[in-house]
């Protein structure tokens, strides 16, 4: 993982120019080398930290190839209740 540590309440992102897709709720929860993100829509999943490409500016920037393909769908669907004419 490149850049600073992580801390609850940062955003997930799949790069820097996409919206983000849920928020950080714990780090290493029990020792584990894990985030615990809250997906807008979905709710709770676990990242492993060998996923997170880095983080900077209170954001955490993740490798979308690594990540689980459940969480993968709730990522897609994230913003589906979105007003789109906001």
């Amino acid at each position: 993982m490149v850049g600073g540590s992580i801390e609850e309440g940062f955003q997930v992102f799949i790069s820097d120019v996409s919206k983000p897709f849920g928020a950080v709720r714990q780090v290493s929860p029990d020792g584990r080398s894990e985030i615990v993100v809250y997906v807008e829509n979905a709710g709770d999943f676990t990242i492993p930290l060998d996923a997170v490409k880095t983080t900077h500016f209170q954001k955490v920037i993740v490798d979308f190839d690594k990540l689980d393909g459940r969480l993968q769908k709730a990522i897609k669907r994230a913003h589906d209740a979105e007003d789109r004419s906001i």
